[in-house]
């Protein structure tokens, strides 16, 4: 399978660079993959496709302020992204610079906090700090938009890339399909009779990279921490399970896959991947050429994504993070 089949031309001024004036404000693409029927909603209508019959499952995982600015002490600037704290001092960190980081090199960050190269693992470094990691990101990170989002992260972004129920600290990209959410919309769907639930996935920075090469089956995806817990998997038995987002679908899967409730996965889903848990899912219109357009082909078919794609620019819907939402009922 070619990345080339997973592309598409999108205007650049659907690239939503800044969040709808409210939560919940957004649009909603209904695509039931079984019949191939579009519907044009608003946010506001979900609680009409849910009932008592449906699980929606949330990931709780909260948006640390994950990037640093610097420079090293050789000279030149720096930007680092924590990917995951390894120790109190220590994190695996992807790195701007003008020239690779090595181990050695030296770093001054934030408000003259030192830290020091250990060396790389795959595409990222690891780095050792002269403080805590926590507490420096606390007083000089910056929320870590993503970089499609053209313009600095302001102080709106500290509330709005953070869903409503983020309670445990550890992604560095927020699980964008439920930024949707508000409380009155979560009350509204436990009204219908539905059940909420909530599993914890860490997105990493590896969310953003490019599939490399032009084969599908080559690639290689990045490993995120999960954790499952006994009443989200009691919640879904039996019901139909309503993923809010690809990060909660992949966590579930792996579940079914190994039957692990905790550990990393590095869960690769494209067209082919057999489904066992999830038969709904609430995503975002996603990159070009992207592990999460590969996702949401597999889950509905990749003729109905491209027809439902070619509908959503035809009718001016807001791609990406800040963007509209799609409800996808699962291909047969």
């Amino acid at each position: 399978m070619r990345v080339s089949d997973f592309d598409y031309e999108l205007p650049p001024e659907l690239i939503a660079q800044q969040p709808p004036p409210e939560r919940g404000a957004s649009r909603l693409l209904h695509l039931d993959a079984p019949t191939g029927t579009l519907t044009d909603l608003a946010f506001a209508d979900l609680p009409t496709l849910v009932g008592p019959q449906d699980a929606v499952v949330l990931n709780d995982t909260r948006v640390i302020k994950a990037r640093l600015f610097g420079r090293k002490t050789s000279g030149g600037k720096v930007e680092i992204l924590v990917e995951r704290v390894l120790a109190e001092r220590e994190a695996l960190c992807l790195a701007r610079a003008g020239h690779a980081l090595k181990a050695g090199h030296r770093l001054v960050l934030g408000d003259g906090v030192a830290a020091e190269v250990l060396g790389r693992e795959e595409d990222l470094v690891r780095v050792r700090f002269a403080e805590p990691v926590d507490a420096l990101l606390e007083r000089c990170g910056e929320v870590p938009l993503p970089p499609y989002i053209r313009r600095p992260a302001a102080a709106v972004d500290e509330a709005r890339y953070q869903t409503v129920y983020a309670e445990k600290p550890g992604a560095v990209a927020a699980p964008t399909a439920g930024l949707h959410f508000d409380r009155t919309m979560l009350a509204r769907l436990e009204a219908r009779g539905a059940r909420i639930a909530r599993l914890t996935l860490h997105v990493g920075a590896g969310t953003f990279q490019p599939v490399r090469g032009e084969t599908v089956e080559a690639h290689r995806m990045h490993r995120e921490r999960y954790e499952i817990p006994p009443e989200t998997l009691a919640a879904i038995a039996g019901r139909r399970v309503l993923a809010v987002g690809t990060t909660v679908l992949r966590a579930l899967e792996t579940h079914a896959l190994t039957g692990c409730a905790a550990g990393e996965t590095d869960l690769f889903v494209y067209p082919g991947f057999r489904f066992r848990v999830v038969d709904r899912l609430l995503t975002n219109f996603h990159l070009p050429r992207s592990t999460l357009l590969m996702l949401v082909a597999a889950f509905a078919g990749l003729d109905n994504i491209r027809r439902a794609y070619a509908h959503a620019i035809a009718r001016r819907y807001r791609f990406y993070s800040y963007g509209d939402a799609m409800l996808i009922e699962r291909a047969a």
